[in-house]
């Protein structure tokens, strides 16, 4: 999800005369761009199986497609404004459109998956800037009194971006190729870009102003920063294929990982301008939600990806089934946002989400009672449940985030927060991904037994399917052959399923754990009704 109010790039800190085009035409031209960065967010998530197919890789290691984008986007956000503010703001975002067009190319004609993977990383690193910067575009571009309606507009277009991309996505990887999901964005950079040189502007004098009093950019943060988050996504996707702390590597890794980490946290509270705000963390109600939308990343991002895994691999869903499934949900959530804006000003925002989080639970626990039985109807209703209650969290978790931070402060808190969020969002996807191995281990060999001569069952279904095969001309020793290794074969489907059931109840599990923390919060309400959305 994405940041929809307050800009993370100081929008009104220069005079800027209302621009001579209708500022409706600028808000379609950045929301072109933006719509296109957040759709890459979602849209290869059910095309996941086509690509590991694809790139004879396995399905878990498909997912550092998803992992490296938001992880170079994450550490790309802090830096926003400091860019725009070197480059002026329509120069860096044509660059993160060029950057982020050109990368997408790359994607689309990626031979392997480690290529993709590092073309995936500079996608990510050019889509970081294009959201805060289109929301400063945004506010300069619209008279006072016609921001909100701007900024709502936009809100629901970030928000339907990820709704459509599983349907989308699945939907060019059935009729095409996945390739296609990174070819699409292609044309519409260049239109972007085209748009963008004949439309936009950049606030007079910002350079020249903020040159003369000096530019001042943490490169020690930054780089402790990227080097922290690179190693430690490298374990939380390596670990399992590596048996953890049995490889070197890993171990070395996270050595690197914790020791950059560990500096930064001293390094940026000590800092004059750091690249994460730190002492925010001062403050109860931001500390506290922060650590919500961290969990809130694990929680969504995770159960996204698995939902599509699950329906094509175990369910026989093609991609742009799964991605039907999805959809629905998502209208949901898109529906349910200015009804939770209206209960924003009837009640206090710990108690939305409290509920929230536990509709997000009750589908989740519905989701881990599935069987490898279960319709497409029941799948699209427990599903869309779980999704209503992202509705009732990312709004006023912000609402209660920013109650409390300073105006001068709020361009730092947006970047933290969004930091917290994808760095949530790589963790989650890493996390269930890796209990997936697990868990499915754990119950085949939990299965197995049930498969010994002696047991009755086993003897009768094997002779029973043995019989079957027989009849269609199979010999008896092949038949024999055969009926074992379809019986193991649906074996191995139970415990792929029931290792998938622990993730959902995991995830709900996960989901009521922080409702307590509600408690420690300050009363909070919106600053004049608005409140950053991410």
């Amino acid at each position: 999800m994405s940041d929809t109010a307050q800009p993370a790039v100081g929008a009104a800190e220069y005079a800027f005369p209302a621009p001579k085009v209708n500022p409706w035409l600028i808000a379609l031209t950045v929301m072109l761009a933006t719509f296109m960065e957040v759709l890459d967010t979602s849209v290869a998530n059910v095309s996941l199986p086509h690509i590991a197919g694809n790139l004879s890789a396995g399905v878990d290691e498909s997912t550092w497609v998803l992992t490296s984008y938001l992880v170079s986007n994450a550490i790309v956000l802090p830096l926003t404004g400091w860019f725009s503010t070197l480059f002026g703001r329509k120069k860096f975002f044509m660059g993160c459109v060029v950057v982020f067009t050109l990368s997408s190319l790359l994607c689309g004609f990626a031979p392997s998956l480690p290529l993709l993977v590092l073309f995936r990383t500079i996608q990510g690193a050019g889509g970081g800037g294009l959201q805060p910067i289109s929301q400063a575009i945004l506010v300069d571009s619209f008279p006072r009194e016609k921001q909100g309606m701007a900024m709502a507009i936009y809100g629901m277009g970030v928000v339907l971006a990820p709704t459509i991309g599983p349907t989308l996505g699945g939907w060019i990887t059935d009729s095409f190729t996945w390739r296609w999901i990174f070819f699409l964005n292609v044309p519409v950079g260049i239109v972007s870009l085209l748009l963008t040189s004949i439309l936009i502007a950049d606030p007079p004098g910002a350079i020249r102003k903020s040159l003369k009093e000096g530019l001042r950019i943490d490169f020690i943060g930054l780089g402790l920063l990227a080097v922290g988050l690179g190693f430690l996504q490298i374990v939380l996707d390596k670990g399992e294929r590596d048996d953890w702390f049995g490889s070197r590597f890993i171990v070395w890794a996270t050595v690197v990982a914790v020791t950059a980490l560990v500096v930064l946290l001293f390094w940026e509270l000590r800092a004059k301008d750091p690249v994460i705000e730190l002492r925010l963390l001062r403050d109860r109600n931001f500390a506290i939600s922060t650590f919500m939308m961290y969990v809130l990343g694990v929680v969504m991002y995770g159960t996204t990806v698995l939902l599509p895994i699950m329906l094509q691999t175990l369910m026989g869903y093609t991609a742009m089934q799964s991605g039907f499934v999805l959809l629905p949900g998502g209208l949901v959530l898109l529906g349910f946002l200015p009804f939770v804006g209206w209960l924003l000003g009837k009640l206090e925002p710990r108690w939305i989400v409290a509920f929230g989080l536990c509709v997000i639970a009750v589908g989740l626990w519905q989701l881990s009672r599935f069987t490898l039985e279960v319709g497409m109807s029941t799948t699209i209703v427990d599903w869309a449940i779980s999704r209503t209650g992202t509705a009732f969290l990312f709004v006023p978790i912000n609402v209660m985030a920013f109650s409390f931070v300073p105006p001068a402060k709020t361009n730092n808190a947006s970047g933290f927060i969004n930091l917290a969020r994808n760095v949530g969002a790589s963790t989650g996807i890493s996390f269930v991904t890796t209990l997936l191995d697990r868990r499915a281990q754990f119950h085949q060999d939990r299965l197995i037994p049930h498969l010994a001569t002696a047991n009755a069952g086993y003897q009768a279904a094997l002779n029973r399917l043995t019989h079957v095969l027989m009849t269609r001309g199979i010999d008896a020793a092949h038949a024999l052959i055969a009926a074992r290794q379809l019986i193991y074969s649906q074996l191995q489907r139970q415990a792929m399923m029931l290792s998938f059931v622990d993730n959902f109840w995991v995830m709900s599990m996960i989901s009521l754990s922080v409702i307590p923390l509600l408690f420690l919060m300050k009363a909070s309400k919106a600053r004049g009704g608005r409140a950053p959305m991410h």
